[in-house]
């Protein structure tokens, strides 16, 4: 089998695993959030450098929730320059407390934080700031590559010791998943594709369960077909409320 195809067939694998196995967790998920936009409040998502691809997937996004908002942390994403200062910045204490300070969350409200290694002080710390604020934490991380690792943060805990919910995305320690004959490093990281599945198919949950509840998707439509630009701003003024990326 060539490499190129074992990665495929690994991704399957943990996409498939990952789901199987926590299609309830996947479904409370989507409750969650469901009831959220029904209550009318707020939905959002983030990540560090590479977990943040996930707060981009989600938002202002074809087939996607409007009212789900990024929380992007500046030095924290993949435009920032030098690159590795966002290696630096995730294990600050205070940068997490500082980012949910800036945003409106609060009782009711739902976060998912996606870490693949769960152990840096940002996402740790936004956990817990959450909780302290009364939202119901999600993340999304691999349990086991954090349980062979140690906490960066002064709690000691790992990501998925301070959510309400924790989803796997099944990731190896390391998160690559392919290995070379006489070559130390691996390559093919998991994360990404797996937590980006796992995530679509929590909001098709959402969607499904907020029909079966009587209540209109908030859903936008593609900009690039006809009659998407109107619809998608009926959406945008009806939830005015609780989009954020817009204001």
């Amino acid at each position: 089998m060539s490499k190129s195809r074992e990665y495929i067939v690994r991704a399957e694998e943990a996409m498939r695993r990952a789901f199987d196995e926590q299609e309830e967790k996947l479904s409370l998920a989507s409750r969650k959030v469901a009831d959220a936009i029904k209550a009318k409040h707020n939905v959002f998502v983030t990540g560090c450098s590479h977990a943040g691809i996930l707060a981009e997937e989600l938002f202002y996004r074809t087939g996607g929730l409007a009212v789900i908002n990024p929380i992007f942390v500046p030095g924290l994403m993949l435009d920032t320059r030098p690159i590795t200062v966002t290696s630096a910045m995730e294990r600050v204490e205070g940068v997490g407390r500082a980012a949910l300070s800036k945003v409106d969350l609060g009782e009711g409200d739902v976060i998912i934080i996606h870490s693949v290694s769960g152990r840096n002080a940002v996402p740790v710390e936004m956990a817990l700031e959450a909780k302290k604020a009364g939202a119901y934490v999600i993340c999304v991380t691999s349990v086991a590559y954090s349980e062979g690792v140690t906490s960066r943060h002064s709690s000691g805990k790992r990501l998925f010791e301070c959510a309400d919910l924790v989803i796997d995305n099944y990731a190896p320690s390391g998160d690559a998943a392919v290995a070379f004959d006489g070559f130390p490093e691996k390559s093919g990281p998991l994360s990404t594709v797996t937590g980006a599945a796992l995530l679509n198919a929590m909001v098709c949950g959402v969607i499904e369960m907020l029909l079966a509840d009587g209540v209109v998707p908030p859903v936008f439509m593609s900009a690039n077909l006809d009659g998407g630009d109107e619809h998608n701003r009926v959406i945008l003024s009806q939830y005015k409320d609780n989009i954020y990326f817009m204001k």
